[in-house]
């Protein structure tokens, strides 16, 4: 759930593990969905299943959530079972493709009751974008901040408190939800943006007649007590 203190000055955004900025090309960006551990995690998953010399083998993926005080962690879990052989531009579509299906089914478990009584993160703007850009920064594109143009903390700011909290906006896509400099538009209000070509280039997954790639029936909640630093990737 972003809050205004955890907005940050764009131009640390390439390096920060953390925190919240405005991006003109995205919108608001939440840098810890934006990372791409979980992809790493993922693709990491497929090398060695790769080398197994198994003919199929499990990647279990999941997004979770920790609850006030750190008492119990909850979420959602897949398991796609993939046929040795895929080679590597195969498996960075079957990466966005589980990515995007797990990040909506968390978007979703966030945005239901009882959650929806504690978070208001389930669908927010940030989220789905920037995990987007996490699978981007993995695959390609190392430091993309150039081409989204960041703004500085005291810009960024100046949205958070013209048009509120970005929790109370929700995207249920994978694009960019752009919010106006208010000093420049003054009558104006978020609008949908574009995906830069960039974060186009890589289509998800979808030939599951092949055999190649066989999906569960239906995903998981899991609850687990205690506490797990960001979101998981098993």
């Amino acid at each position: 759930m972003s809050q205004r203190r955890d907005i940050i000055d764009g131009k640390d955004a390439a390096f920060a593990r953390g925190g919240l900025v405005y991006t003109e090309v995205l919108g608001w960006i939440d840098l810890g969905h934006a990372r791409g551990d979980d992809i790493r995690d993922i693709l990491d998953g497929m090398r060695r299943g790769e080398s197994s010399g198994k003919e199929y083998y499990d990647i279990t993926y999941s997004q979770g959530m920790t609850a006030p005080y750190g008492l119990v962690r909850s979420g959602k879990v897949i398991t796609w079972r993939i046929k040795h052989g895929r080679p590597n531009w195969e498996r960075q579509s079957i990466a966005l493709a589980m990515m995007m299906t797990m990040a909506k089914a968390f978007e979703a478990f966030q945005a239901s009751f009882p959650n929806n009584r504690v978070t208001d993160s389930g669908f927010s703007g940030e989220d789905l974008v920037s995990d987007l850009l996490g699978f981007y920064r993995v695959v390609s594109v190392q430091n993309p901040f150039p081409m989204l143009r960041p703004v500085s903390k005291e810009e960024a700011l100046k949205r958070w408190d013209y048009y509120g909290k970005i929790g109370s906006f929700k995207v249920r896509d994978f694009k960019p939800l752009l919010f106006p400099d208010p000093e420049k538009f003054p009558n104006a209000r978020p609008r949908n943006g574009v995906l830069p070509p960039f974060l186009q280039t890589i289509q998800p997954y979808n030939d599951f007649l092949s055999g190649n790639v066989i999906l569960p029936k239906h995903d998981k909640t899991f609850v687990v007590l205690g506490s797990s630093n960001g979101r998981m990737g098993l």
